[in-house]
């Protein structure tokens, strides 16, 4: 299957639930046994501890989810050691059955974009992510080239519609042509989708949506009903299964939900205290699965039935 709008669509169906878990690194919030001299770590420990880390994640969440999201950033600000850690992480993913979206935002014009798109997008390329995030504020013409090598690779991407963070309306709720600007980005995204439509109706261009909008996430559900849409904002940017509800068609597909300090680093929080800091790992395992139970009860992800 080289359709990434349907291995996403099977890949969700085997785990029976549409949960991300985001792999952001953050150093200084690692356990501390994989943090024990925060300060005088050089940048290349620093490095391996958090390949170290996203990989013990990784053995955790394998059996349980259909993708993970390394987030770029923190690797980058770990220099090349850093680079190198994000490969190995993004293959030792790959290895263990799941998806990988590259979290990475990029997006540029002409050649550049196509250099983007080919280091970063398919099996085959030097990164070999199954999808990328990419920003579409340089026009159509900046996705192209980003759309004709996901097409080639079986790959998918999902562009910036409209974020998770505070600030995010600042551009993106203007005005333009009697609709906010998302809206337009939105209905671009669909035509895209809907070119690249696969079996299970889904394209392999995909929205970002942000969970802590609830009512313009079903608003976008219904305006981009061929797109799949990656949801962030659940749990420590405060939204709930509940909020995320709008974001499924009738079937729980269409949607996945990202979920990262609230998982990986499920062990500073009160809920999961008693399990103390060595069994961070029992910790990340007892937040995916409140997670998926709650996104099981909450939403239309409750009708998905795993198959092999």
């Amino acid at each position: 299957m080289t359709h990434f709008g349907d291995r996403l669509a099977a890949a969700v169906r085997r785990a029976g639930n549409p949960v991300v878990v985001g792999l952001d690194p953050r150093y200084d919030d690692l356990p501390a046994a994989l943090n024990s001299s925060p300060a005088a770590a050089r940048i290349d420990e620093r490095a391996a501890a958090c390949g170290r880390f996203c990989r013990e994640v990784i053995d955790v969440v394998a059996a349980r989810v259909p993708a993970v999201k390394p987030q770029a950033a923190f690797f980058e600000q770990l220099g090349p050691p850093g680079m190198q850690a994000l490969a190995d992480v993004m293959r030792y993913a790959r290895d263990r059955g799941l998806l990988v979206i590259a979290d990475a935002k990029r997006n540029d014009i002409g050649s550049t974009a196509e250099a983007y798109a080919d280091a970063w997008l398919g099996h085959d390329s030097p990164w070999g992510a199954d999808a990328l995030t990419v920003s579409p504020y340089l026009g159509g013409d900046s996705l192209d080239p980003f759309v004709d090598a996901a097409t080639r690779r079986g790959a998918g991407l999902f562009v910036l519609v409209k974020t998770s963070n505070p600030g995010g309306g600042q551009f993106q709720d203007l005005n333009a042509a009697d609709r906010p600007l998302y809206r337009h980005v939105a209905a671009h995204v669909e035509r895209l989708a809907a070119g690249s439509i696969g079996a299970e109706d889904y394209g392999s261009v995909g929205a970002v949506t942000g969970a802590t909008y609830p009512a313009q996430l079903a608003e976008l559900r219904a305006a981009m009903p061929h797109a799949w849409l990656l949801v962030p904002g659940y749990g420590s940017q405060g939204a709930t299964a509940r909020d995320v509800a709008g974001a499924f068609d009738a079937r729980g597909l269409g949607a996945v939900v990202n979920n990262a300090r609230g998982i990986i680093f499920a062990y500073r929080r009160p809920e999961y205290a008693g399990l103390g800091t060595t069994r961070w790992q029992d910790a990340v395992a007892a937040a995916t699965d409140d997670m998926i139970a709650a996104l099981r009860a909450e939403t239309p992800a409750g009708r998905l039935v795993p198959r092999p």
